[in-house]
């Protein structure tokens, strides 16, 4: 047994095929979770889709696939698309130590990979760990992730989960 681990024993689930998805001219959840799908855990060399961390199911795009704001500016107006996301994730364990993390690699990632207006809504599932409402407000604090990413030692750490062995999709 590792010291420090949490859950030293998880449940590994097969990893599925990626489905097969012709990629239409609007982003839908399928896009955001094949983003995100290979992200290892933080204690173990799986992924949390492996793990059941996170699924499908638990990444949601804006029906409406982004609602038409309309920026006014001194010399006129100007439409801009907001995409709204939401991830929900569930921890292996109740007192997982290691959900702020996840939540951290969630939302660099899918920085890194889509534009700003892309609002992202991550959030822990329901029930599923001791301190919810604070790890969610945590994740979903721009200051608070942007000086979380500015610590070195954290940001290694979210680094090497960020890299997978799975080959991307995209």
């Amino acid at each position: 047994m590792t010291v420090g681990m949490i859950n030293a024993n998880p449940v590994v689930h097969e990893r599925p095929e990626r489905a097969a998805h012709p990629h239409a001219a609007a982003l839908d959840a399928l896009d955001v979770f094949d983003t995100v799908r290979d992200i290892k855990d933080p204690e173990h060399p799986y992924s949390l889709e492996q793990l059941s961390v996170l699924s499908q199911e638990s990444v949601s795009v804006d029906e409406k696939l982004g609602r038409i704001q309309y920026l006014q500016f001194f010399w006129g107006h100007c439409l801009h698309l907001t995409i709204a996301c939401r991830i929900t994730f569930t921890p292996t364990v109740q007192h997982c130590s290691m959900a702020t993390v996840i939540g951290l690699c969630l939302r660099l990632k899918l920085m890194q990979n889509f534009p700003p207006h892309f609002k992202i809504d991550i959030k822990v599932a329901p029930g599923s760990l001791a301190n919810e409402e604070s790890v969610n407000k945590q994740l979903n604090d721009k200051e608070r992730v942007a000086a979380a990413l500015e610590n070195p030692n954290l940001r290694q750490l979210v680094d090497e989960c960020l890299c997978s062995d799975h080959p991307s999709s995209y």
